[in-house]
């Protein structure tokens, strides 16, 4: 809403219309590459690679990809996977990132696939699947909606740390250079900080869940020395 406000000052409009859209992990970027959505506030880790299609901001959070078990599964890291069925949602970066953590061990697990990250995490909690590979922030986010959130558990050793920024087209250095003088200035501020405060350690209107996920020290990093060179 502050780059919206931005866009609406620089231009001197009075008004300027947000239309929503959902977007997946499999069809984020398309609808970016072809003008379907301007701005992309997900869960969409600045790679590299992702950067010869569409351009970045600042990263606005960092995370550890970890996995989800029942609590009561025995499975506390990689190793413990061995012969058992692990799902990753279509898109993500996470089963690659599995993979390339057991180089040398010769792991044999069952893959599967959520459509998305509610259908991965029923998996798991109908006992399809053992383990759920994810980023630990939106694991954190399932378990606070969950029925019976004490059932599970985050565990295991960080498969990566990864970095979260909004995503936008790659063609237009007019929009990215707002998007990350607003991004950089509420950093410095410490907007970004109370910001943090509001949605990931307080409880959230209107059903008051808190996702009690206290700022890391790879988001600290983020915040005091701005960047979007990616991964």
């Amino acid at each position: 809403m502050k780059i919206v406000d931005a866009v609406k000052a620089e231009l001197k409009l009075p008004r300027l219309d947000i239309r929503y859209q959902l977007v997946t992990s499999q069809n984020r970027i398309p609808l970016v590459m072809n003008g379907t959505v301007d701005i992309e506030c997900g869960s969409t880790t600045n790679l590299v690679e992702r950067q010869k299609q569409v351009a970045f901001s600042p990263d606005i959070f960092r995370y550890n990809v970890r996995m989800l078990v029942k609590a009561d599964s025995g499975i506390r890291s990689i190793a413990d996977l061995q012969g058992k069925s692990v799902v990753t949602t279509t898109g993500t970066t996470s089963f690659r990132l599995l993979r390339e953590a057991d180089k040398g061990r010769n792991l044999e697990i069952t893959p599967m696939a959520g459509k998305d990250h509610a259908d991965s995490f029923l998996l798991v909690e109908n006992g399809r699947a053992q383990a759920f590979v994810l980023d630990d922030i939106l694991l954190a986010g399932l378990l606070a909606t969950a029925k019976n959130p004490k059932d599970f558990l985050i565990t295991g050793e960080a498969l990566r740390t990864e970095n979260q920024s909004l995503m936008l087209r790659k063609d237009d250095p007019a929009f990215k250079a707002l998007v990350d003088r607003v991004v950089t200035g509420m950093m410095k501020s410490g907007e970004m900080e109370k910001l943090y405060a509001r949605w990931f350690t307080s409880p959230i209107p209107p059903k008051g869940v808190n996702i009690n996920y206290p700022l890391n020290v790879e988001t600290k990093e983020a915040f005091a020395n701005p960047s979007d060179k990616g991964i």
